[in-house]
């Protein structure tokens, strides 16, 4: 049998190659969309893809087969090319149906792989067998197409499975690159194989049946077909890409908008345009406790009704079928299932889908907590924590209101300021913390005479604590007359000076109120509280522990305090202060063994002015600290200076207040005024009162410090506080002063005799010296004498004279008499 050679057309050769890629490409498109389909759609993709591949694949082969020319003419069966058609459609069809599935066994993709083979193989060589002219093969070369086809179908497999789950925005170029060397696997193994085919010389008759049209056109016409049948399937997947795109998006939009909708903290209820509840998320039951099924497709109107809502803020009937509704906002409340009532924030969004009003939202947020917060906060604005009272920004507004109030309907209403004597001594003494739980309990004791006086007086009368020991009283309506107004202050002056348990001791206080009337005293809130201002401060000056109406007289005087202020602030630069000195005497021979400080100030204008005058003041201003430096140092400079020139070596006494004997540098500013003025400590005698003693381990700590340095205490007032006396025995106090309030009366009161002599006696047995001040006459003298009082200060032997007058008629005489060497009291 004669053996036929044929040439290769290269362009058709090259058609082939494109063809194979092309199918190659659609096919790895064709898996994804596989993978991704289910039910009937994956049904559809997969046999439109088979069809689309196996055309492909078989239309390569045929354009393959048609671009070798051989030099006889050749026809090819009809069924036998159908038949390879069908084989390359179901080798197609494996390959998509084992890439779309989920699971990508090893077994399954070797039984794929070898069937994928078996159906390229069969389609190439069934295609062969259907040319009209006797083939042979070479057996080897048929194995090595087989191999290559293997090889092609495996790489098929995997690049199916690599890319349905390794996506990117670059996966197209991959898929084009996987096809082009698929491409080149596909044509290997066909070219492989028509390598192994040897044609021959028919010597029968031609079959009339075969085509007749030229090979060269024929194969132009199938590849044509192939690119418009891979055209439109890449179409298809594009579009269909698109969509599933598209449809992913909603669905995704769709699931954020619920995740947005069912995890919302507020609460939505969703109702249609007439109103009906089409929806809620678990929020709803969460706030109001109702279940979905007692609101689901109810009328919305209905379900308000039921739980009678509160409305708050403005609220008109919804007209849920209104096209012009607006988004609004309202505030409410409503009792839960569990009958809590809540505060609700709701707001209605309209519902707008291409331009029609279809429903609404309704967004319901719980702001029970936010407004419990919120008066919270207001409340801590208005009130004082301390105390619990409305402070000065609540009395401010009320004072405002009920001044308006006051004006139009022609009341009169009053304004009491209320100043606790002695506060910042047990402040000072006994500590913050004591002196506001002392505070607290004043506060008690105010509303209690308040409630007292009139059952119902609480409604008209409110009580605010303005700061430190100050508190303010608005009374108005039927309490508000003088006499009302009266009677109260006076409960209220009552109740605060009954005595007050604290650190195991009975303390007394007392209270000095102001009064003002509106209108007669004030018609605004400044003017009130200035003028109540005026007239609490006339009370302290007049005595304290008492009340007092507001009269126009009071206004020069609280003036020349300011006044008087604004003077005190510039006495010391100006050098204005200046110490007198009282002698003290001893009775047994009537020498001078002592002198007493006192402190006056030559105001420019008012002339010499005694410390009564300006030291409370000064311990109000807090300049009373200045002040008692300064007279410490300047009592040592003079004492020293006495010294220095002679003697006699008598000590000084001086005073000291509540405030100095607390501050924290005492002890330093008595080393300081000893070392600069050279005076020995034991010539600095410190008075002090009962009162400082309050708090045991403070007292006792400064008055050690203060006996290291030498210097003695004396105290001061005695018999005059309410302190235990359990202190003389504990605290280093070297000298008791009998208080003048006992010796004035003494030569007609038998009480005061008695309490003087066991004052004497007790300090004798304390083994302390005792001094008596305020003796102007001599029946005060003897009586003294009498009970062994060996010390005594007043005006019956000198009253407090200036420095030079005291050197003149005590030191400069004492001098000459012990030739500078007088004696001195015993130590």
């Amino acid at each position: 049998m004669e053996h036929l050679h044929g040439t290769y057309n290269l362009e058709l050769v090259i058609l082939s190659y494109i063809i194979a890629s092309l199918a190659s490409y659609a096919a790895l498109d064709l898996a994804g969309r596989v993978s991704q389909a289910s039910g009937m759609a994956r049904n559809v993709w997969l046999t439109c893809g088979a069809v689309s591949m196996g055309l492909g694949i078989w239309s390569m082969h045929f354009v393959g087969m048609l671009a070798f020319v051989l030099p006889t003419q050749v026809s090819y069966s009809t069924g036998k090319v159908v038949l390879s058609v069908l084989l390359a459609i179901v080798a197609s069809g494996v390959a998509l149906n084992i890439a779309g599935r989920q699971s990508g066994r090893i077994s399954k993709l070797m039984i794929a792989g070898v069937l994928m083979t078996a159906g390229i193989s069969s389609m190439h060589y069934v295609g062969m067998a259907a040319m009209s002219i006797p083939v042979t093969y070479e057996p080897g070369r048929v194995v090595l197409s087989i191999l290559i086809a293997a090889l092609a179908s495996f790489a098929a497999l995997w690049l199916m499975f690599f890319f349905r789950y390794h996506q990117s925005r670059h996966t197209w170029v991959y898929k084009m690159g996987s096809g082009l060397i698929m491409g080149i696997g596909i044509s290997g193994m066909h070219y492989t194989g028509m390598s192994a085919a040897h044609f021959h010389h028919s010597h029968g008759s031609m079959v009339s049946s075969g085509m007749q049209i030229e090979p060269g056109i024929l194969a132009y016409l199938i590849a044509s077909g192939t690119f418009i049948a891979l055209g439109l399937t890449l179409f298809g997947i594009f579009i269909n890409q698109r969509m599933s795109q598209k449809d992913q998006r909603i669905h995704e939009n769709e699931q954020w908008y619920q995740a947005l909708y069912h995890n919302h903290s507020d609460a939505i209820i969703s109702v249609n345009k007439e109103g009906i509840v089409k929806g809620i998320n678990a929020a709803v039951t969460t706030i109001t406790g109702y279940p979905e099924k007692e609101v689901m497709d109810r009328s919305i109107d209905e379900i308000a009704q039921q739980i009678d809502i509160e409305w708050i803020s403005e609220f008109d009937s919804i007209d849920w079928d209104d096209h012009g509704l607006e988004q609004a906002h309202y505030m409410a409340k409503m009792r839960d299932v569990q009958g809590e009532l809540l505060d609700l924030s709701i707001v209605v969004v309209p519902v707008v889908i291409d331009g029609r009003h279809v429903g609404s939202h309704i967004l319901i947020k719980d702001v029970t907590e936010e407004k419990q917060a919120q008066e919270k906060i207001r409340h801590q604005a208005l009130h004082d924590p301390l105390t619990g009272l409305p402070n000065r920004r609540k009395l401010d507004d009320v004072l405002a209101c009920t001044i308006n109030d006051s004006a139009q309907k022609g009341n009169s209403f009053a304004v009491m300021v209320m100043d606790i004597d002695r506060f910042k001594m047990i402040n000072d003494s006994l500590g913050h913390s004591i002196g506001d739980v002392f505070l607290r309990e004043v506060s008690n004791r105010i509303m209690k005479a308040i409630e007292a006086s009139d059952p119902l007086a609480m409604e008209n009368v409110m009580l605010a604590r303005m700061g430190g020991d100050e508190f303010t009283l608005v009374v108005t309506q039927d309490q508000a007359t003088e006499v009302r107004v009266a009677e109260l202050a006076k409960q209220i002056v009552e109740a605060i000076q009954l005595p007050y348990r604290l650190k195991e001791n009975d303390f007394y206080v007392t209270a000095s109120i102001g009064i003002a009337m509106y209108p007669d005293h004030g018609v605004g809130v400044d003017a009130l509280l200035k003028h109540a201002d005026s007239a609490m401060y006339e009370v302290k000056k007049n005595g304290k522990n008492g009340f007092q109406f507001y009269t126009a007289q009071l206004d020069s005087e609280l003036y020349e305090r300011i006044e008087l202020e604004g003077y005190l602030r510039k006495a010391l630069e100006r050098d204005e202060m200046v110490l007198y000195y009282q002698p003290q005497i001893r009775t047994e021979d009537s020498r001078m063994i002592g002198v007493e400080a006192l402190i006056r100030w030559n105001h420019p204008l008012k002339g010499l002015l005694a410390p009564n005058v300006f030291i409370p003041l000064a311990e109000e201003t807090g300049m009373i600290y200045e002040i008692g430096n300064w007279t410490l140092r300047e009592a040592c400079r003079q004492m020293k200076l006495w010294h220095a020139s002679g003697g006699p070596l008598i000590p000084v006494s001086v005073n000291l207040s509540s405030q100095q004997f607390h501050q924290s540098n005492l002890v330093e500013q008595v080393k300081n005024a000893l070392l600069e003025t050279g005076l020995d400590a034991r010539y600095l005698e410190l008075e002090i009162t009962e009162s400082m003693m309050m708090d045991a381990a403070v007292s006792t700590a400064i008055l050690n410090e203060l006996t290291a340095l030498g210097v003695k205490i004396s105290l001061d007032d005695f018999g005059t506080g309410y302190s235990s006396l359990s202190y003389l025995k504990h605290f280093p106090i070297h000298k008791l002063k009998i208080d003048r309030s006992f010796v004035t009366d003494i030569t007609e009161s038998h009480s005061d005799q008695a309490i003087v002599a066991t004052i004497i006696s007790m300090a004798q047995n304390l083994k302390m010296e005792v001094i008596a001040e305020g003796i102007e006459t001599k029946g005060q003298l003897d009586i003294l004498m009498q009970n062994d009082c060996r010390e005594i200060q007043g005006y019956y032997f000198s009253r407090p004279l200036p420095a030079s007058e005291v050197e003149h008629d005590f030191f400069v005489p004492l001098r000459l008499q012990g030739n500078g060497t007088p004696p001195v009291s015993s130590e």
